[in-house]
C-alpha cells in the first residue's frame, strides 16, 4: 500500500511540475518579450500618422450609415451629438485616456449633464488603471459606472469573467456610434480605426445594449433605464451583444455562419487575428471551394504577445490558401468583415477568444449591398499601405522564431 502511495504522489508531482513548467515557460517567454518591446518603444517615438479620410455614408432599411476610419474626424462627431442632446447620452468606453482628447470628452458629458440631460458613462476599472484618479471623478450630475477590475466570485463563476470591451455612444435615441475606437488622442491620427454611426430607428439596437447592461450591473445609486422592445423586427441592421453574465457569445456565431455562406470572397480587417478551431477550420473550407479570403492585420500591434500568438497560425492558413497582409507602419485595430459583397459586421469584437468567448462585445450584423461596397472600398485603400505575406517568406524564418511560436502557442486559449 505504501510503495503504491508513493507512486501516486510522485506522479502528482511530477503532474504538477510539468504543469507548471508548462505554463511557466511561455509566460517567462511572453514577459521577456514585452519588456523588450517596450523598450524599443521607449526608445524610438511613433512618428507615423494615419493618412486622412473622409467618413463614407450609405443608406440601409432606411437608416443613414457613415464608416469612419480617421479618429479626429470621428471624435468631432462624436463631441457634437454628445453637445446636441436633449434627452439622454448613453457613453461606454473601454479606454478614455486623461489627455486633451479625453478631456474634451469629459467636458462634453458634463456640460450636458448640467443642461439636465440624462447622463450615464460606463469605463472599464481594469483597461484604465493607469488613468489619474482625479480625472475618473465625474460630478454628481453624471451618472458612473466602473466596471469593476477585480469581481468577487471571479475564479468560480463564469458568469464573473470578462471585461467590459465596448466603445458605444446613444444620444437621444437618434445617433448612436459603435466601433474599435476607445477614446485619446492617440487614437486620433496615429491609429487605424474603424467606427459607424447610426441615424434611423436601428439606433435602438445600440441602445439596448447599454440599457440592458447598465440595469443588470448598476448600484442602487444609480438610475433604472427605461428599456422599450425593439420598433422593428427582421431588420437588415442588427446587434450581437457578447454577455458573459447571460452565458451568450453571438458575435461568434456571426462570423461563423458568414464563413460557411460565403461563396465569392471573405475580407477580414482585425486588430488581433488569433482564430479558434472551428474559425479556422471555416475560413480553410472556404478557402478550399474557392473563395477569396483575405484577413488583414497589424505587421506589429501593439500587444507584442499576440502578435506572436497569431503567427501559430500563419503556416496553416497560408498553405489553405488564405492570403495575410501585414498593414504597415501604424496600429490597425479595426474589427470589421466583408462578404460577398452583401454581409458586414463593425463594432468592438476582434477574432480572438477573449472577444469571442469572454468579454462583453457588440457587433453590428448589416446585410446591404451598398455598405458592403463601402467596406470593400475601405479594405482595398487599406491594402496600399499594406504588404502580402507569402507562404515562400514566412517557411524562410529563422529557427528562434519558430522555436518562439511553439513556446506561445499554449497561451492561445488566453488570448
Amino acid at each position: 500500500m505504501s510503495r503504491w502511495s508513493d507512486l501516486q504522489r510522485n506522479t502528482r508531482r511530477l503532474l504538477v511540475g510539468a504543469g507548471v513548467a508548462s505554463v511557466a515557460t511561455p509566460v517567462s517567454l511572453a514577459v521577456v518579450l514585452t519588456g523588450v518591446d517596450f523598450m524599443r518603444k521607449a526608445r524610438t517615438p511613433d512618428e507615423h500618422y494615419v493618412p486622412p479620410a473622409e467618413p463614407l455614408p450609405a443608406a440601409v432599411d432606411g437608416n443613414e450609415l457613415t464608416t469612419y476610419t480617421y479618429g479626429e474626424y470621428l471624435f468631432e462627431a462624436m463631441i457634437e451629438a454628445i453637445d446636441s442632446a436633449t434627452d439622454f447620452v448613453y457613453l461606454v468606453t473601454y479606454i478614455w485616456k486623461d489627455d486633451e482628447i479625453g478631456q474634451r470628452f469629459k467636458d462634453a458629458v458634463i456640460r450636458a449633464a448640467e443642461r439636465g440631460v440624462t447622463v450615464c458613462v460606463v469605463f472599464d476599472g481594469f483597461a484604465n488603471l493607469v488613468v489619474s484618479r482625479e480625472f475618473k471623478r465625474f460630478p454628481p450630475s453624471v451618472h458612473l459606472l466602473k466596471f469593476p477590475t477585480v469581481r468577487s466570485g471571479l475564479v468560480v463563476n463564469v458568469r464573473r469573467t470578462g471585461r467590459d470591451h465596448r466603445k458605444v455612444l446613444v444620444v437621444d435615441g437618434e445617433v448612436g456610434f459603435v466601433g474599435g475606437y476607445n477614446i485619446g488622442s492617440l487614437y486620433a491620427d496615429k491609429w487605424r480605426d474603424t467606427h459607424m454611426r447610426v441615424c434611423g430607428v436601428a439606433v435602438w439596437e445600440l441602445q439596448n445594449t447599454f440599457v440592458d447592461f447598465w440595469n443588470r450591473h448598476r448600484k442602487r445609486k444609480h438610475p433604472e433605464l427605461p428599456d422599450s422592445g425593439a420598433p422593428v423586427w427582421n431588420s437588415r441592421i442588427m446587434a450581437a451583444r457578447n454577455e458573459p453574465s447571460r452565458l451568450v457569445f453571438p458575435v461568434r456565431g456571426l462570423y461563423l455562419e458568414a464563413i460557411d455562406r460565403a461563396v465569392h470572397r471573405i475580407w477580414i480587417t482585425q486588430g488581433y487575428f488569433i482564430p479558434d478551431r472551428e474559425i479556422k477550420a471555416g475560413l480553410l473550407a472556404a478557402a478550399k471551394r474557392g473563395v477569396d479570403i483575405r484577413v488583414l492585420m497589424p505587421e506589429a500591434s501593439n500587444h507584442v504577445v499576440a502578435d506572436w500568438v497569431a503567427r501559430s497560425h500563419y503556416s496553416t492558413l497560408l498553405r489553405g490558401g488564405v492570403r495575410i497582409f501585414l498593414y504597415q507602419d501604424v496600429m490597425v485595430h479595426a474589427k470589421t468583415a466583408t462578404v460577398d459583397g452583401t454581409w458586414t459586421t463593425v463594432g468592438t469584437a476582434n477574432i480572438d477568444r477573449l472577444s469571442m468567448i469572454g468579454n462583453y462585445e457588440v457587433n453590428l450584423e448589416i446585410h446591404d449591398q451598398g455598405q458592403a461596397a463601402r467596406m470593400e472600398e475601405i479594405f482595398a485603400r487599406d491594402l496600399d499601405n499594406a504588404r502580402e505575406l507569402t507562404l515562400e517568406e514566412w517557411e524562410s524564418r529563422g529557427l528562434a522564431s519558430r522555436a518562439a511560436e511553439w513556446i506561445l502557442e499554449p497561451l492561445h486559449p488566453l488570448l
